[in-house]
């Protein structure tokens, strides 16, 4: 191992630029990546190539991903391409390892410097090394990116399924939300906290909806809270407060916190309601902003002035034949991903520090058992 500072093995490190609002869409060419990723489109790009990309201010402080493409890179991202010493995939991870917030400024609006980034000193084994152990991890996130894109397909399809289905509805019955799904609301969690031996359970927050897992900074309630706010994989969990998110979880067993609902139901299948709370989720977004609160929310009356329309059982029937394999394969994809980050989390640390010799990893045996999955 040889040390290094940033700055040294860097062709690029330095901030993107600012975009204005009304140049990203959804229809531009080119990713708009920020500190937390992407943040939609525009039509013109500033970067091309592999690089460490270091979210600099916000909740993003620290963050490191890879990126290779082209793209317009903002000025809340710090771009760090490597050079001949050191590849950069391998330095995304290796950045990774590295808390990159604690550089920051203890103040209302954390940030990092990129003078003072440059200045962090960064262990590097030989270039061929680095390709080798690239290899392993790069193996685990393709697979990541590829369930994620497929997941992707996977709801587009959704949503043109039920938009079909929607053209045919003569004849069905008029319910409402309320009347097909149980919106069991969360508990304040603070008031549960595991007792003394007792391990605990994550809490699903909004943040830990929006990015799918708990993490080690996740607050802990007990573990044998109640069933009724218990979550686990594959149940659908709908954020009714501040950010309005709708998602199936797949991030292990967690106790659901307030402000959020667990969407259940004895009599309907999973794929019905959530396709009929995503169908009203544009409208309660817009009602949540339009309250005068620091924190918009919608309220339960709002569930229950939503129309669903159910079809007799039979056609009931069919149609889960035909759309609930595609929301149970979104679920496995994604419990899958969260398995295989898990692993890569845990190789990471002991192939870099050489606790785990990559010359012994049998990277066609680790391709084949992917595929398989």
């Amino acid at each position: 191992m040889t040390r290094y500072a940033l700055k040294d093995i860097c062709t690029e490190l330095h901030s993107g630029k600012g975009i204005s609002s009304s140049e990203i869409s959804d229809a531009g060419k080119y990713p708009v990546i920020g500190g937390n990723g992407v943040r939609g489109y525009t039509t013109k790009s500033n970067f091309s190539g592999e690089c460490a990309v270091i979210g600099r201010q916000g909740a993003a402080c620290g963050n490191v991903r890879f990126f290779s493409g082209d793209a317009y890179m903002t000025e809340h991202a710090v771009i760090a391409r490597g050079n001949s010493i050191c590849d950069s995939r391998y330095l995304a991870y290796a950045l990774g390892q590295m808390h990159l917030g604690r550089l920051s400024a203890q103040s209302a609006q954390p940030g990092l410097s990129v003078k003072t980034l440059g200045e962090q000193v960064i262990e590097l084994p030989a270039h061929e090394e680095q390709e080798a152990i690239v290899d392993v991890l790069g193996t685990l996130d393709d697979k990541i990116a590829l369930n994620n894109q497929i997941n992707g397909y996977l709801a587009a399809l959704l949503d043109a399924k039920f938009e079909k289905l929607l053209e045919n509805v003569d004849g069905w019955d008029e319910a409402s939300l309320l009347d097909i799904a149980n919106y069991k609301n969360g508990l304040a969690m603070q008031k549960f906290r595991p007792k003394a031996g007792d391990p605990g359970l994550p809490v699903l927050k909004i943040r830990e909806l929006g990015q799918g897992c708990c993490g080690p900074d996740s607050e802990r309630c007990q573990s044998d809270i109640d069933e009724a706010v218990a979550v686990h994989d594959g149940d659908l969990v709908f954020s009714w407060s501040g950010t309005l998110l709708l998602d199936f979880w797949a991030g292990g067993d967690a106790g659901l916190n307030q402000h959020l609902f667990k969407v259940t139901s004895v009599a309907y299948p999973s794929w019905f309601y959530y396709m009929w709370t995503k169908y009203h989720l544009r409208k309660f977004i817009a009602m949540a902003k339009d309250r005068a609160t620091t924190m918009g929310h919608i309220k339960r009356s709002a569930l229950a002035d939503s129309k669903v329309l159910i079809p007799e059982r039979p056609i009931l029937e069919e149609l889960t034949e035909s759309m609930q394999p595609i929301v149970d394969q979104v679920i496995l994809n994604k419990v899958e991903n969260r398995k295989l980050g898990s692993l890569r989390d845990v190789l990471l640390p002991k192939l870099m520090s050489g606790e785990i010799d990559v010359s012994k990893v049998n990277l066609t045996q680790l391709n084949s058992h992917l595929s398989a999955c």
